[in-house]
């Protein structure tokens, strides 16, 4: 197992995620949008890359159904720990994580049997060129979940199997990941852009 320098944690109840819950911006947000949240329309989500969480915190924060799946035992237990603090916090965090089951294992092996609505896939980003700007969290991430060689298998895996739309989370001026057809539209964000394959 790979050891991280400084105590890594999955944090839902407060710093950024808990700052994100109460003036996110709702609904308007990109990622609800590129996700298909809308009014009177809450999709069933899978997390195929669950990584800290936080994506599936905030759209199970705005009531959507999500199932969060993430591969690396280091990193789901960490997981584990994180709702178990925010189950216990109780009121308004014990609400949101009732929403979210989190399995362990490969996405390309669970989707087929999911049925999701909406997929999102959020694969390790590829290196900036300025270091320095990679914050030291996503380093040791990075450091326990490898770089996702396979992403483009994942979308294959998740455009065969998604109910109505797919959305790859990437860089907002990285190139398209190579082998996958091309997006049906994007949604951008500050540094992040939402690549939305709808299904069919």
């Amino acid at each position: 197992m790979t050891q991280v320098s400084g105590p890594l944690r999955v944090d839902f109840v407060g710093g950024a995620v808990a700052h994100r819950l109460r003036f996110g911006g709702g609904r308007g947000q990109a990622l609800a949008k590129a996700m298909g949240l809308r009014a009177g329309k809450t999709p069933m989500i899978v997390d195929a890359t669950a990584g800290l969480g936080r994506d599936s915190f905030l759209l199970a924060s705005l009531g959507a159904q999500v199932t969060m799946i993430e591969r690396s035992e280091q990193m789901h237990a960490l997981l584990v720990a994180g709702m178990d603090r925010a189950l216990q916090e109780g009121g308004e965090f014990r609400e949101i994580m009732g929403r979210i089951t989190l399995l362990k294992g490969d996405a390309k092996d669970l989707l087929p049997a999911l049925a999701g609505e909406a997929i999102l896939i959020d694969p390790m980003h590829p290196p900036r060129k300025n270091s320095a700007l990679v914050k030291r969290e996503l380093r040791q991430v990075r450091e326990i979940v490898g770089t996702d060689v396979d992403a483009a298998d994942l979308v294959r895996v998740a455009l065969a199997h998604a109910r109505n739309r797919v959305v790859l989370k990437w860089p907002a001026k990285a190139e398209p990941i190579r082998g996958i057809r091309a997006c049906s539209h994007q949604i951008h964000g500050k540094s992040t852009r939402y690549d939305v394959f709808m299904a069919g």
